[in-house]
């Protein structure tokens, strides 16, 4: 699931390599803290946080196929 949040925002983004996530292992849930580029942070939400709620719909669905709960943060 990370590899498929770090694809995601490496391909919208302008500076790929400022591109980092921090995975944060809880007893139910897995939290994801995605960080990019002040300059990229409107293209990693997108306009009304669409390209946000995407990104978190399509975590959603691959961590119900293994059974988990993944919270994404945009910092």
């Amino acid at each position: 699931m990370k590899d498929l949040i770090e694809y995601i925002a490496k391909s919208l983004v302008d500076s790929p390599n400022d591109v980092h996530i921090r995975q944060i292992e809880g007893e139910q849930s897995v939290i994801l803290e995605l960080r990019v580029a002040p300059d990229d942070m409107g293209k990693v939400i997108g306009k009304q946080g669409r390209v946000a709620k995407a990104m978190r719909t399509l975590l959603k669905i691959a961590a119900a196929r293994e059974g988990r709960r993944v919270i994404l943060e945009i910092a």
